[in-house]
């Protein structure tokens, strides 16, 4: 007996599933991926963003934060926000924070993270925040003695969840920050935060910067992890800063782990879960009344390359990759095939650009279209 799909669309999210051209032959070497070569080939092209190198936010962040409406509408006090001063926005922390278990309310939120900046040659460089493995316990620990310091600065600080904060402070105006994974493994220069509209340094966040650095410095928590061979945690990130806007939701549900996606799915009144681990999986739970089934479209969002490719670990991207065409693309092909799933969309991301691509059960039947995976690679 087939697998019923009880939904008319499916929407596949892939963070970093391109990489540029000049490390493809790498990532791909030995691959095997008849079932996304097929969706390929056969698909409708659609949105195709190109991206530039220096932008600050990524091309998934970008991607949601327009799907849900979440740039240039009105904010959830029904104002008007000021036109936006960069392409590359996606004011996202405010939806973040709900999705930690915050309140937004109508302030503006600016997301901040514990991490490693490491002493180059003659430079700094920002260390992929999910290679610190900071435990919950000693993050919680590094954030009570960052708070009141914080807080007597006259910036509001919330911390729901131990590895994320958010911070809120009219001194903070409209400055801009790098998502994290964007300045990892970078000169961090360019990416640090500063004024949307004047390029300059913020001396307000200079100030709570500072502040931490020293508090953190030769604290226990950093002594006990360097005495592991682990990298201190040294100084905190600031990113995504926004007001939570009212947006609406394209899908029915959404299924993520990112807590911006999840976040915006709540805003939104979208049914929201997990990211299942497998096709079949995701058709089994929506067959259940209670995990949401009906008609609509349901996003789904799969991210098991992001720490592969900011650390250029191809092997282990390479085997990420072939674990999504057995858990994914090949039973979404099947689906398709058998008319169980009415249409599949997949947006495939790489460090600046994305590209969404749709097909359906008739357009398995084109076999003229002969695109290759290999011509997506938008950097």
């Amino acid at each position: 007996m087939r697998t019923i799909m009880p939904a008319d669309r499916l929407h596949l999210l892939v963070p970093f599933a391109l990489p540029s051209a000049a490390a493809a032959s790498t990532a791909l070497a030995g691959l095997d991926y008849p079932a996304l070569a097929k969706l390929v080939a056969r698909a409708t092209l659609g949105e195709q963003v190109i991206g530039e190198d220096f932008q600050r936010t990524l091309p998934h962040e970008r991607w949601v934060a327009r799907q849900f409406g979440a740039l240039g509408a009105a904010s959830a006090g029904g104002t008007q926000p000021a036109a936006s001063s960069a392409d590359d926005e996606a004011p996202l922390a405010p939806y973040m924070l709900l999705a930690d278990g915050g309140t937004p309310g109508d302030a503006t939120w600016a997301c901040v993270q514990p991490v490693h900046v490491r002493i180059a040659h003659d430079h700094l460089v920002l260390i992929d925040p999910a290679s610190l493995e900071l435990a919950d316990a000693d993050a919680a620990a590094l954030y009570t003695v960052a708070k009141p310091l914080i807080e007597a600065l006259g910036v509001r600080i919330e911390a729901p969840t131990p590895q994320r904060w958010y911070l809120s402070s009219e001194g903070f105006g409209t400055l801009a920050g790098a998502s994290p994974l964007r300045a990892s493994g970078r000169n961090i220069e360019i990416w640090l935060p500063h004024e949307a509209h004047s390029g300059q340094r913020s001396r307000a966040w200079m100030k709570v910067q500072n502040e931490v650095q020293m508090a953190w410095f030769e604290h226990p928590v950093n002594e006990a992890r360097e005495a592991r061979g682990l990298p201190a945690v040294n100084s905190i990130w600031f990113h995504a800063q926004g007001a939570l806007r009212a947006v609406t939701s394209p899908f029915a549900r959404v299924r993520s782990d990112a807590a911006a996606t999840r976040g915006l799915a709540l805003a939104a009144n979208a049914d929201v879960g997990a990211a299942p681990a497998t096709f079949e999986a995701l058709a089994r739970r929506l067959q259940d009344p209670r995990d949401g089934a009906g008609t609509g479209a349901t996003l789904v969002e799969l991210d098991p390359f992001s720490a592969a490719f900011i650390q250029q670990d191809w092997g282990r991207w390479n085997a990420a990759f072939a674990q999504l065409e057995r858990d994914w693309f090949a039973p979404a092909l099947a689906a398709l095939q058998a008319g169980a799933l009415g249409a599949l969309d997949l947006t495939l991301c790489g460090d600046t650009g994305s590209v969404t691509l749709s097909v359906s059960r008739g357009d398995l039947r084109k076999f003229w279209r002969r695109r290759v995976f290999a011509s997506l690679f938008v950097e």
